[in-house]
C-alpha cells in the first residue's frame, strides 16, 4: 500500500501512565493536582488530546478511585484552556499468577480483576469524550502478569461506551486486537469509523520494526481515525513514521520519560518536540475543536453527584 502522509496531526499526551514510572522520575504527575497541571501544560504546547490515569497520590501506585478520576476531569474542564478528555478504562484487568510451580492462586499483588460495570464506573461519572478499549489478552513483559480482556468483557465494556455516547479508543498490541475490534464494529457494538491508537513495541506485543508497524496500518480500515506510538527512546522516531503512514500521534510520560541522554522530559517538553516534528516535515497540528470534528465528538459534562 503506497504511504500517504497526514499533513493535518493530533497530538494526544499520554499524561501518567500505570506503570512503575513514579519513582523513576520526579516529573511523572501523581496527585490530581498534579495530573491536570502536567496535563493542561501540554495542552498549552500543542496537545489537542491528554489521555489520563490516576495514581494513589502518596505511593503514585495506579488506582481506580472515583473520586481521583472526578477531581482530575474537573480541573481539566475548568481550565483556561481546552482540550479532548480521554480516559483509560484499562484498569481492572490485571492477572498476576503465582509461580511456574504453582500457577493457582493468583498472587493477590498486583491482580486487579473486576466486572465490566465496575471497570466503567469512572467513565460513566466523568464522561469524557474518548476511553480506551485494551482490545486483546496480552502477557507484559512482567513474568506472571497478564492483561487480560476476554471477548465476552470487550463486547460488554464496548456496549456501554457506546451507551454512554464515549468514543472508543481501540488500544492495539498486535494484529489480532485490530481483528476482533473490526469484528465489533460488524457486530454493531462498535461505531464506524473507529479510532484506534496502534501501540508498538510493548512486549510481549507488536514489535516497533517499521514492517511491524505497517503490518498494522495496513490492516487499519480505510475510513478508520489512527494514531501510533512507541516506548522510550523511539518515541520522536515514531511521532515521524505515523506522520508518514497516514495517521496521528501520541507522546507523553506514560511511554517515555527522557527528553534526551541524561535529560527527563516533562509532558510538555515531549508535546512540544513532537509538535515541531510534525511541522518540519509540512504537517499542520489539529486543535481539539477539529479533532471533536473530525472524530464526531461532543464536549461533556460529568454526571451530576
Amino acid at each position: 500500500m503506497p504511504l500517504e502522509m497526514n499533513r493535518d496531526v493530533f497530538i494526544t499526551c499520554a499524561v501518567t501512565g500505570s506503570g512503575g514510572t513514579q519513582d523513576r522520575s520526579p516529573h511523572v504527575p501523581r496527585s490530581p493536582a498534579q495530573i491536570a497541571d502536567s496535563a493542561i501544560a501540554a495542552a498549552k504546547a500543542g496537545a489537542a488530546v491528554v489521555h489520563c490515569h490516576v495514581r494513589d497520590p502518596e505511593t503514585g501506585a495506579p488506582s481506580r478511585d472515583l473520586a481521583l478520576y472526578r477531581e482530575v476531569t474537573d480541573r481539566i474542564r475548568d481550565a483556561e484552556v481546552d482540550m479532548v478528555l480521554n480516559l483509560t478504562a484499562g484498569m481492572g484487568g490485571d492477572m498476576v499468577f503465582g509461580d511456574t510451580e504453582n500457577p493457582l492462586p493468583v498472587n493477590p499483588a498486583g491482580t486487579d480483576m473486576v466486572g465490566a460495570t465496575e471497570r466503567m464506573a469512572h467513565v460513566a461519572e466523568c464522561l469524557p469524550e474518548i476511553c480506551t478499549l485494551d482490545c486483546g489478552t496480552m502477557n507484559f513483559a512482567e513474568a506472571d502478569y497478564v492483561m487480560t480482556n476476554t471477548p465476552g468483557m470487550l463486547r460488554a465494556m464496548g456496549q456501554m461506551m457506546t451507551d454512554l455516547g464515549v468514543k472508543p479508543e481501540i488500544e492495539a498490541f498486535d494484529t489480532g486486537h485490530l481483528w476482533f475490534a473490526k469484528e465489533l464494529v460488524k457486530e454493531g457494538i462498535l461505531d464506524s469509523p473507529a479510532l484506534v491508537q496502534l501501540c508498538m513495541g510493548v512486549p510481549w506485543g507488536a514489535p516497533n520494526d517499521l514492517n511491524t508497524f505497517m503490518a498494522m496500518v495496513n490492516n487499519v480500515p480505510g475510513d478508520w481515525n489512527w494514531s501510533a506510538f512507541s516506548l522510550g527512546r523511539d518515541q520522536m522516531a515514531y511521532v515521524a513514521a505515523s506522520v508518514l503512514a497516514g495517521g496521528n500521534v501520541r507522546v507523553g510520560l506514560e511511554d517515555n520519560l527522557w527528553l534526551g541522554k541524561g535529560q527527563l522530559a516533562e509532558n510538555w517538553q515531549l508535546v512540544e518536540r513532537a509538535g515541531t516534528i510534525i511541522e518540519n516535515m509540512g504537517s499542520k497540528l489539529m486543535g481539539p475543536a477539529e479533532v471533536r470534528e473530525k472524530l464526531g465528538l461532543t464536549k461533556r459534562a460529568p454526571a451530576a453527584l
